[in-house]
């Protein structure tokens, strides 16, 4: 599922590229693209 934000569907369709090449769901896959781009943010903010 999508989560309620403003997302573009360029974007969105990205997301669902990623799920369909790794064998995930949608959430699946907003999880794991939502907790990679947190740990980049965190690891800029260590820096």
């Amino acid at each position: 599922m999508r989560p309620n934000i403003d997302i573009s569907h360029t974007l969105g369709g990205r997301v669902k590229d990623y799920a369909e090449a790794n064998d995930l769901d949608l959430s699946e896959a907003y999880a794991e693209v939502l907790k990679a781009g947190l740990e980049a943010l965190e690891t800029q903010d260590q820096q």
